[in-house]
């Protein structure tokens, strides 16, 4: 598999996300940017989510159909379920579309963006789940690349 890395400009691997990006703040989506894609790319997918949330892990963001041409997602991404560039954004946990900031009930959590890199554009209705999304990429996924960072409320 070839490699993509995943950055951000508001926190790096295994560090704080700023309060702006949660529930204690403005609650929107972190910048994301990253490497040129193996070649083959038609579409990006992203899934962030939580395993350290009591119930089990959270689904914090699902977006997918992002443009080949695409090296980034920029701050404050609508939560439309589907976006000016054709991209869609899926359910979280919340069963609503878009991207919903870490809000840990206690203790200090880890959230993971999963960026993937994929050889098709799915044909996925709007709303779709981290399952379904999973599903729609098996067999087409080039590559991927991690993002984590943490969070624990004042």
């Amino acid at each position: 598999m070839s490699s993509l890395v995943l950055t951000s400009t508001v926190f790096t691997q295994g560090k704080g996300i700023p309060g702006k990006y949660t529930c204690d703040g403005d609650n929107v989506s972190v910048p994301l940017q990253w490497t040129d894609p193996p070649l083959g790319t038609k579409s990006f997918a992203l899934i962030t989510d939580d395993p350290d949330a009591p119930s089990g892990t959270f689904v914090h963001w699902v977006i997918y159909n992002l443009p080949s041409q695409a090296r980034g997602l920029p701050e404050a991404v609508k939560a439309d379920a589907i976006l000016p560039d054709g991209s869609r954004n899926g359910q979280n946990s919340a069963r609503r579309s878009g991207y919903m900031g870490p809000c840990p009930p206690s203790g200090t959590h880890r959230y993971f963006f999963k960026l993937y890199a994929l050889d098709a554009m799915l044909t996925l209705s709007t709303g779709a789940t981290k399952d379904q999304l999973l599903k729609a990429m098996q067999g087409h996924i080039l590559a991927q690349a991690e993002l984590m960072g943490t969070y624990s409320r004042k």
